[in-house]
């Protein structure tokens, strides 16, 4: 009970601070709402739907305002053809002054900034998952989700048998299990070691909302805990073992080497963090595109159908018992698939692109509107708002999976007002923020639906509708309240001699 007697003491400390020293709006700022409640703020309704506060605070105070939320005063910038302005304003605003505070907190390792050159060499390794390196990882990729998935198929009651599951935790043991071993490389721990490695995932991941609030990991014991055997598993000795890591992996563990004042325990905590950002957003995000194609029939008839036709496989049935190359140039003609895929996307995404300001000065943010910001002050875009906004795309809550195209090319203009807009899709953030591993994630999702589409059969049971769960907002690709009951089976499973 020691640690309720802590938060206690914690939260009446912040709150009394909060109302004694509390922030009072200046000339030429945005409209400053606090809420009733000392420090927090809107905090609670934030966190129960994001969107529907904001959008409730647009449309009193305006595109631009300044809220409270749980200790921090946020500027929302809401029209989508102010975010340019945001964007591109680098000399000023900051994304990494956040990420160096956010990231270390939550993953345990200490800030780059605190080691000379660090965060530089890390920056460029990230080219290592995209562009000419894309293809390698990509093949890699690909034989290892055919390895994952011929195992999860196989059934103990005999080949084509079908096999019960939730479609959340059936794309999280895949997801989660491939993408490990082709960054990471094939580890010597059993399947029950994985299985124990991906529940501690889960729990962590769970309570990772929390870390991002800036609540102090010690009053999370049950999570700190776990984060210390998470972090123990990338240990550098036992990674040492790992065969095949991939090249990023490789070049990441050359630089932390490069410091010797890190510990092992430290290695390991970046390498940990690697994990959260491979997984955390993609395993809701291939949840998301697939349960949107087994929804709608002509959709999952459509982009099949585009596969085997780019494949060269409109008349044969694949079995686990024979591979398929998937190269580059055959992605990027699977418009039909991008399309579903980003419609996905568009549906699932609740991120916040932040930036920090560096120092007092005043944004402008089109040619009538600018605003007072201090040193300090975090200014954010929340691109959900633009992706369900009707006036940008038509009936904005149904799942149209050709959306995205036009006369059957990808479609590149979205008007709002009768003005194009510069951004319209942002599940991968933006500007300096914007993931570097995004490309790889694209990949692996386009290849999870390949192999799904051609080697298997899966059908969802009936269930109520899904909704989004809003207690994450801001954190990337929303997962659902609750499972989805489905069944699944290979198409045509020969098993292993």
């Amino acid at each position: 009970m020691d640690w309720i007697a802590a938060v206690l003491v914690f939260v009446s400390l912040l709150l009394f601070l909060s109302a004694a020293l509390g922030r009072r709006r200046r000339e030429g700022e945005p409209p400053l709402i606090k809420g009733y409640l000392p420090f927090l703020g809107h905090a609670f309704e934030f966190g129960q739907d994001a969107l529907k506060l904001l959008t409730k605070l647009q449309n009193k105070h305006g595109d631009v305002f300044t809220v409270l939320l749980a200790g921090k005063y946020i500027t929302f910038v809401m029209d989508p053809h102010m975010y340019p302005a945001v964007v591109k304003h680098g000399r000023q605003l900051d994304f990494h002054e956040f990420s160096d505070q956010m990231a270390p907190a939550s993953f345990g390792y200490p800030p780059m900034r605190k080691f000379s050159g660090m965060g530089e060499q890390v920056q460029r390794s990230f080219r290592l998952l995209h562009g000419d390196h894309l293809p390698a990882l990509s093949k890699t990729m690909l034989r290892n989700l055919l390895q994952v998935m011929k195992h999860h198929f196989r059934s103990d009651q005999g080949p084509g048998a079908w096999q019960e599951s939730g479609l959340y935790e059936f794309c999280h043991r895949i997801m989660f299990e491939v993408s490990l071993v082709t960054i990471y490389g094939h580890q010597i721990d059993t399947r029950e070691d994985l299985e124990q490695l991906r529940d501690k995932f889960e729990k962590f991941d769970s309570m990772f909302p929390l870390l991002v609030a800036r609540v102090p990991i010690w009053l999370l014991r049950k999570t700190q805990t776990v984060r210390k055997e998470l972090i123990k598993h990338f240990h550098p000795q036992r990674m040492a073992k790992w065969e095949n890591p991939s090249e990023f992996i490789k070049h990441r563990s050359e630089i932390l080497h490069q410091y010797n004042t890190l510990g092992d325990l430290e290695h390991a905590a970046y390498h940990f963090a690697v994990l959260w950002a491979s997984v955390g957003n993609t395993i809701p995000a291939a949840f998301w595109v697939v349960y949107y194609l087994l929804s709608s029939p002509e959709a999952l008839s459509t982009v099949r159908s585009e596969i085997k036709a780019v494949l060269g496989l409109e008349d044969k049935q694949l079995s686990f018992s024979e591979d398929f190359t998937l190269t580059h140039e055959q992605l990027e003609k699977l418009t039909y698939m991008e399309s579903a895929l980003n419609e996905s996307l568009r549906l699932s995404t609740a991120s916040m692109n932040i930036r920090v300001a560096l120092e007092d000065f005043s944004l402008r943010l089109d040619a009538k509107k600018s605003f007072n910001m201090r040193k300090g002050d975090t200014i954010a875009l929340y691109p959900q708002s633009m992706h369900m906004d009707p006036d940008i795309y038509p009936e904005p809550e149904v799942y149209k999976f050709d959306r995205f195209l036009e006369d059957g090319k990808p479609r590149m203009e979205f008007l709002k007002n009768n003005k194009r807009l510069h951004y319209y899709l942002m599940p991968f953030g933006s500007g300096s923020s914007m993931c570097p591993g995004r490309f790889f994630a694209l990949a692996e999702l386009k290849q999870l639906l390949c192999v799904l589409l051609l080697y298997s059969e899966i059908e969802l049971f009936p269930h109520a509708p899904l909704k989004l769960d809003m207690s994450r907002s801001g954190l990337g690709i929303l997962p659902p309240t609750k499972d989805v009951p489905m069944r699944f089976r290979a198409c045509n499973f020969e098993p292993e001699e």
